[in-house]
């Protein structure tokens, strides 16, 4: 029981008594009194908990509105690919020209990391490992 349920048994025990020692006539006056200390206690139950439903909300909606946002489409993503794999071409050409094949890997390891990290940018949780999915 905690401190609010023990002060309206207080205030139930002090009608009770009072009630014993004014007599059958006063009935109507006492409940009236402890039901409006009831109904007191329950709008302030009522007013906290929609406070906190408010607050929850708006933090939920705060937390949404940080959160990634799905704009690349499938095209997004393709016209991506394609771009990278255009430029791959004249990529590969000067980085072998130059360099043999250290330059080819290099140019290869760049056109790699770029396109890893725009799959990583688009779809969240993609590199995360299997057993935190599952969870």
């Amino acid at each position: 029981m905690d401190a609010r349920d023990a002060d309206l048994k207080k205030e139930l025990d002090a009608t009770l008594h009072a009630r014993r020692e004014l007599g059958e006539e006063y009935d109507s006056a006492l409940v009236e009194s402890f039901l409006e200390k009831v109904d007191q206690r329950l709008d302030g139950a009522v007013e906290r908990r929609v406070r906190r439903q408010l607050a929850e909300q708006r933090m939920t909606s705060a937390r949404d509105a940080r959160g990634p946002k799905p704009t690349d489409t499938w095209g997004e993503r393709f016209g991506f690919g394609i771009v990278s794999l255009v430029l791959a071409i004249p990529l590969s050409a000067i980085g072998g020209g130059v360099a043999d094949l250290p330059g080819l890997l290099v140019a290869w390891t760049g056109i790699v990391g770029v396109n890893v990290v725009q799959a990583a940018r688009t779809t969240p949780g993609l590199f995360r490992r299997r057993q935190d999915r599952d969870d």
